[in-house]
């Protein structure tokens, strides 16, 4: 299906019109044409959304007396409705393998059972949910969080504990590493592959008919070549897509382009369908050298994201940012994460910020911890709360937030009397104002989920 980019001043993506999408696999609730996801009214979706670390979910505790690695908060009820207030419709939920099959070939249902409630928190909030099988530095018991100690070869020389004071050199370690290098291996001689991919199909199977679940990333940052990566993927997606025919295969390139911003282009389209290219941005944040985020210009941070998309299009799949964020104490980080707005935008990406709530490592939240109490920060809230546009019908122009106005403008051909729907931030319920080629609307913001719907084939600008 052909896609152009067009590079013209103000000008961001030429799209697939809605009535070009019928031979799309129809997963649901939102399925994959190519280029884009759509919902059932073939109208392009843009998700905005977080991720969360949940307590008893992401995998972190031992059972062996050693001290847990780091304090991970629970997700209550009340932080799922406030996620769908501040206009984040979607979580990517981080699960691991290590807590749904701590010994081989036995599932731990009662962990099961603990996702099956975080989704539920999600979906009864009206927010969806994407499942990430998530690692970082391999495994809990040589890194940070992951995969089982009987999933480890060769065998650990050394089993750790927290607290979580020796990160780097967890990440940089011979025996993560090796584990790596043992996993990833093509061909997989050590088996390790088929038994996620075993682990991986039952987890499709069992959230395969739930109504808020989009789809299964499956592997997290993985620390390895793009062709072991590869290889991995298509086998994996394969697993997911016959135990899950319904939902969507997110898939992600190899961690080293969070360093490089990019990795070279696909020669062939991903070959499972409903596939969704799932890479993080991360642009200049973990550089040891720090001058270009303390001398950031808007420019700097746009060729990761035109890169991302390009990379999506030649796998000829949707492009969804799993990961982007910054530290608000960052010098700049204002500037960054409002360009970062306005790239995901202009390039029609969804995203997930980085992270919901969290009292260790970098405590990037949503919310602040000062030991007693979670506070939202208001600048990260800032940062997400926004005027943007989540369901847009016809053939877009042009999708442009603008950072200083923080005003919406999209132009689309051939929405007909298909509606919009764009996000309002609380804060401008009272104030916004939507025109269509220069004609006041009357546009009623929803309370309970700060949308706002609008008919308008031509120009739409909505000012908070």
């Amino acid at each position: 299906m052909a896609r152009t980019l067009l590079l013209g001043a103000g000008v961001a993506l030429g799209l697939i019109a809605c009535g070009d999408n019928a031979a799309a696999p129809r997963t649901a609730p939102l399925y994959a044409d190519g280029p884009h996801l759509r919902d059932d009214r073939g109208r392009i979706a843009l998700l905005r959304g977080v991720n969360a670390r949940v307590e008893g979910v992401f995998d972190v505790t031992f059972d062996d007396g050693r001290v847990p690695l780091e304090d991970i908060p629970p997700l209550t009820a009340a932080d799922c409705a406030r996620m769908r207030a501040l206009g984040l419709d979607v979580l990517r939920l981080p699960i691991n393998w290590s807590g749904i099959e701590p010994e081989r070939d036995v599932y731990d249902e009662a962990y099961l059972q603990a996702v099956d409630a975080a989704i539920d928190c999600a979906g009864d909030a009206g927010v969806l949910v994407l499942v990430d099988l998530h690692q970082d530095a391999y495994s809990k018991e040589i890194g940070e969080d992951g995969a089982p100690l009987w999933a480890i070869q060769p065998p650990p020389d050394m089993l750790l504990e927290g607290p979580l004071d020796d990160l780097e050199a967890r990440r940089g370690s011979a025996q993560v590493a090796r584990a790596f290098e043992t996993f990833f291996a093509i061909g997989d001689p050590s088996g390790l592959q088929a038994e996620f991919r075993d682990m991986l199909a039952m987890v499709a199977a069992r959230w395969a008919e739930h109504p808020a679940v989009i789809g299964f990333e499956l592997y997290n940052e993985p620390v390895i070549g793009q062709p072991e990566v590869d290889a991995f993927s298509f086998e994996a997606a394969a697993a997911v897509r016959a135990a899950a025919p319904r939902k969507l295969v997110f898939f992600e390139p190899t961690a080293v382009r969070n360093l490089f911003d990019f990795v070279p282009e696909a020669d062939a389209p991903f070959p499972v369908s409903g596939a969704v290219y799932a890479p993080h941005i991360y642009t200049y944040v973990f550089g040891a050298n720090q001058t270009p985020i303390e001398q950031l210009e808007p420019e700097d941070l746009e060729p990761s994201m035109r890169n991302a998309r390009a990379e999506a299009d030649a796998w000829e799949t949707p492009l969804f940012i799993g990961e982007f964020g910054i530290g608000p104490d960052t010098v700049n980080s204002d500037l960054w994460m409002n360009v970062q707005a306005e790239l995901h935008d202009k390039y029609l990406a969804g995203d997930a910020f980085w992270v919901w709530k969290e009292s260790s490592q970098a405590s990037w939240g949503v919310h602040d911890w000062d030991g007693t109490t979670w506070t939202e920060r208001p600048q990260v809230v800032a940062w997400l709360s926004r005027v943007s546009a989540r369901r847009i019908a016809g053939e877009v122009i042009e999708n442009r937030w603008d950072r200083t106005t923080r005003a919406l403008r999209l132009e689309v051909e051939g929405a007909g009397d298909v509606p919009h729907e764009v996000y309002v931030p609380e804060d401008a319920a009272a104030t916004l104002v939507a025109r269509c080629d220069g004609e006041t609307l009357a546009a009623a913001r929803d309370a309970a989920t700060g949308l706002i719907s609008v008919v308008c084939d031509g120009v739409l600008e909505v000012e908070p």
